[in-house]
C-alpha cells in the first residue's frame, strides 16, 4: 500500500479513535492533543504496519502508549527530589504530617462535653445527631416538636461553650 492510500485509511480511522482518545484523555482539548500525536506516529511509523493486520488495533496500541508515555512523564514532573545537602525542602514545616492524636484529644474532649450535658437536652441532641429527625425525637420521648429543636439548640450551646478552645484553630 503507498503511503496516499495508507494515509487515507488512517484518516478514515479518526472516527473511531477519537471516543477512545476521549475515554483516556477525560478532557476534550486533551484527546485532540492525544489524537494529533497518534495520527503523526501512525503516518511517521508507517513502515512498521504490516499489510493485511488490522490497522485499527495497530492505532488504539499507538494511542494507548503514547497516553500510558504522557502519564509517566506527568507524573515524573510532579515528583520533587530534594537534592540540598541538608534535605532542606523535605524538612520544612509544609512537608510535616501530622500522627492524628490532637484528633483523638478532641474527640475525647467532645466525648466529655457531651457527657456533662443534661439528659434532657443529650438524649435529642444524640439523637439527632445519630441521624433522626425532629418529628421522630418528639414521637419517640413524647414531647412536642418544637421543645426537641429547642433542646437540641441548647445542647449545641452548651457544647460551643465547653468547646470554644477548638474555635478557628485556637
Amino acid at each position: 500500500m503507498n503511503s496516499v492510500e495508507f494515509d487515507t485509511k488512517i484518516q478514515g480511522m479518526a472516527k473511531y479513535l477519537r471516543p477512545f482518545a476521549m475515554k483516556l484523555a477525560r478532557n476534550p482539548d486533551m484527546a485532540d492533543d492525544l489524537m494529533q500525536e497518534t495520527m503523526l506516529k501512525a503516518i511517521s511509523n508507517r513502515e512498521k504496519f504490516s499489510a493485511g493486520t488490522n490497522l485499527k488495533a495497530w492505532l488504539y496500541t499507538i494511542m494507548k502508549n503514547t497516553f500510558i508515555t504522557h502519564y509517566h512523564r506527568m507524573v515524573r514532573k510532579n515528583t520533587f527530589i530534594d537534592s540540598t545537602d541538608n534535605l532542606h525542602y523535605i524538612n520544612s514545616p509544609a512537608s510535616v504530617t501530622e500522627n492524628g492524636s490532637s484528633g483523638t484529644f478532641a474527640m475525647e474532649d467532645i466525648r466529655k462535653a457531651i457527657g456533662k450535658l443534661k439528659a434532657e437536652y443529650r438524649t435529642p441532641f444524640m439523637m439527632h445527631f445519630n441521624g433522626f429527625k425532629y418529628h421522630e425525637i418528639a414521637v419517640k420521648l413524647a414531647i412536642p416538636i418544637g421543645t426537641v429543636k429547642n433542646r437540641i439548640h441548647i445542647a449545641r450551646k452548651h457544647l460551643k461553650n465547653d468547646l470554644d478552645i477548638y474555635r478557628d484553630g485556637k
